[in-house]
């Protein structure tokens, strides 16, 4: 593993880092803020999850998510959201491809030899953080924004007992009925009976998360119609899932949005990865 950059950040380290993955046969680049706690000893981790055309960065820069999580020490990892690299598919549209992996394993060509982020964000990833850092992988929480929230909430709901809450913003939440998710899914996995339990909608109604859930989506939201807020929220009630889905008033898609009610989303994994 090769430490790209390590800065000081609220007392504690913002350091990227990037290492060659099994998984999807690239290199791949993460964050990660260790509080100051970490000198001390092992601290809970929150992943937060990307959408798309971002990068690792993208949310390390804008979200705000240091400064609360300082506070509460507790540690921030920010995966990429596919493999990248010579040779690894493309597309040019910016729904598709590189920037674009939508937490899955594909299994059609071109797709399969590096699209595996399902695999490495929930399997090569973690083992690696736990293996070379002071972290409780035993208290994880994740959390994630647009394709980040769908990879928050359908791992969450997937890999029972592995988190201890999720939360999200403005989640594409039933991408089997969008074109956020349509295309990719039809893309990566070929016909429709392949695709597997990747919707969010679809696994609440299946019997939900075993915790507390925590989603914020914006009334002025310009992707609405591709978010499938309103099928999530009708499975939410009728499963009677502990949590809340928020319409925050006039805000929109933008990390202005994220960065708004960041610190609502790191206290309310602190009160549970701290529980």
């Amino acid at each position: 593993m090769e430490t790209v950059s390590e800065n000081t950040c609220f007392g504690g380290t913002q350091g990227v880092y990037k290492h060659a993955s099994t998984a999807t046969g690239t290199d791949m680049t993460f964050g990660l803020f260790l509080p100051a706690e970490a000198q001390d000893g092992p601290v809970p981790l929150l992943w937060f999850l990307s959408g798309l055309t971002c990068t690792h960065e993208n949310a390390m820069t804008k979200a705000g998510a240091q400064a609360w999580a300082a506070d509460q020490g507790i540690a921030l990892v920010f995966p990429d959201t596919s493999p990248r690299g010579e040779g690894v598919p493309n597309d040019d549209a910016y729904d598709l491809g590189q920037g674009a992996g939508f937490y899955i394993d594909a299994t059609e060509a071109p797709w399969s030899e590096h699209y595996k982020m399902w695999t490495y964000v929930a399997e090569e990833l973690p083992a690696l953080l736990g293996a070379n850092f002071a972290l409780d992988m035993d208290r994880q929480s994740i959390t994630g924004h647009s394709m980040g929230g769908h990879g928050a909430l359908t791992m969450a709901m997937a890999l029972k007992g592995r988190f201890r809450s999720v939360s999200a913003f403005a989640p594409i939440c039933n991408p089997t009925v969008s074109d956020w998710g349509r295309k990719q899914f039809a893309a990566y996995w070929g016909d429709e009976a392949n695709w597997g339990p990747h919707d969010a909608a679809l696994l609440m109604q299946g019997g939900g998360f075993d915790g507390p859930m925590l989603i914020d989506t914006g009334t002025d939201d310009q992707f609405w119609d591709l978010l499938g807020t309103e099928a999530f929220a009708g499975a939410f009630a009728a499963a009677k899932q502990d949590g809340q889905v928020r319409l925050q008033k006039g805000y929109d898609h933008s990390y202005f949005f994220i960065s708004t009610f960041m610190e609502d989303h790191v206290n309310f994994h602190a009160e549970a990865l701290w529980r």
